[in-house]
């Protein structure tokens, strides 16, 4: 077969296929919780409940060798993506059924094992279409388009739900046609990667590149250097955001005399939307340029706090109780930045991690392994909301954040990893 040479098409096919990743994802995980408040589910179920759906992401590295070993990336995702989009159908049809919140959850379940599939080969796919120094170089423009399908859902598609509650004064009948429209839009996303993203995999050459054997994986996987120490950071680095990720929307949405800032669907819809998804570009985009330029030992620790200290102003939000615009919209605005800045350092490091023969397979688990620790906080989350309260809550999302700093310091790898200058690959 004739070979695609690497790198091919990259400012075509990397935005479309990370735009698709994200779009799952955040109806999965944020859009469902934001659906299930309006719809009148308490906090603690929609803490619990919604949390469950990190699940597929936890596991998937036990049948990512499956996508390593039988057939292309390209094939599976395009599979996924269609799967995710009949899954939406689906929670539209059944929303408005009096039985909708197993039923709803039963589908966002269905979506959440397609997109952690998808997530497997698309990020396998990216590590095998780029050289080294291409993928250090294009996390930032990855990460970006990633963080705007999800304001994508948490923004465009929350205002558009607003809109119709606020038309059609039914929350039910706004959702289900909110749904049904996420549907269309995954579908129109799968057809477009079909016709975007080269077939790199039809050359011999990359057969080399696949693991031996199902159980080689994970053997090999867990005895890489410093396997134990880089897990628990990959756990704690995102031990307050995944606790502030499930509470931040109620906590806007939520009357005053519980503490909330009693803002409406449509105006949470409009705040990421807007102003957030442009801090959140520009924070991505830099933060992958920064990489490429310096290594990623440079910037692990500004970008770490650039994470993590927007929470302290959510801390401040729950305490004074201000429904100022510019407090708030200044909140989203930094915490949006800082994420999209922040979460470039963890995307390196976790390439970093899956270096070697089985790196699809590898990365797989070490995403795995983020995801475990975002599902277990979360579940928690609610409760300790309604425990603390507001204020409470988002002053132990602060004292969350502290554990990664303190593993940080134990942690090894080249200092210059990432850097443009580190590969000898051609470009």
């Amino acid at each position: 077969m004739s070979s695609v040479p690497k790198d091919k098409g990259a400012w075509a096919w990397i935005p479309i296929l990370y735009f698709t990743q994200g779009i799952p994802y955040i109806m999965v995980v944020v859009v469902s919780v934001i659906m299930y408040k309006r719809l009148g589910i308490g906090n603690a179920e929609i803490g619990l409940y919604t949390s469950w759906l990190y699940l597929p992401w936890v596991l998937k590295p036990l049948w990512s060798p499956l996508v390593d070993l039988n057939g292309t990336k390209r094939k599976w995702f395009l599979a996924m993506q269609l799967v995710v989009a009949l899954s939406f159908l689906g929670i539209g049809l059944f929303l408005p059924s009096n039985s909708f919140f197993i039923i709803t959850l039963a589908f966002f379940w269905m979506a959440a094992f397609a997109s952690a599939t998808n997530d497997i080969a698309s990020d396998g796919y990216y590590m095998i279409g780029l050289t080294q120094k291409k993928q250090s170089f294009f996390i930032g423009l990855r990460s970006t388009f990633y963080r705007l399908a999800m304001v994508t859902g948490q923004g465009l598609l929350v205002i558009f739900a607003g809109f119709l509650e606020n038309k059609y004064g039914d929350n039910t009948k706004a959702w289900s046609m909110t749904m049904i429209c996420a549907a269309i839009l995954m579908l129109v996303l799968t057809i477009s990667n079909f016709f975007a993203t080269p077939k790199f995999e039809q050359s011999s050459s990359l057969n080399q590149e696949k693991p031996a054997g199902f159980l080689d994986v994970f053997t090999s996987f867990f005895k890489k250097k410093q396997i134990w120490i880089a897990l628990a950071f990959i756990l704690t680095y995102r031990l307050g955001e995944s606790q502030l990720v499930k509470m931040a929307s109620p906590f806007l949405l939520d009357t005053l005399d519980v503490g909330g800032l009693e803002y409406s669907t449509e105006a949470v819809g409009t705040i990421y939307g807007t102003v957030g998804v442009i801090m959140l570009s520009l924070g991505g985009i830099l933060g992958g340029i920064l990489i490429s330029r310096d290594g990623l030992k440079k910037w692990m620790l500004p970008m770490m706090l650039a994470l993590n200290l927007p929470n302290v102003l959510y801390a401040l939000l729950a305490f004074t109780q201000s429904t100022s615009l510019f407090a708030v919209v200044g909140t989203v605005v930094l915490e949006q930045f800082g994420y999209g800045f922040g979460f470039a350092a963890f995307l390196i490091y976790l390439i970093y991690i899956a270096e070697g023969v089985s790196k699809t397979s590898h990365y797989a688990i070490a995403t795995g392994f983020m995801a475990l620790g975002m599902m277990l906080p979360g579940m928690l989350s609610g409760y300790i909301q309604e425990w603390l309260g507001y204020d409470g809550f988002f002053l132990w999302v602060v004292i969350a954040a502290i554990p990664a700093f303190l593993i940080l310091q134990f942690l090894k790898y080249p200092e210059d990893y990432g850097k443009k200058s580190n590969s000898n690959e051609d470009a």
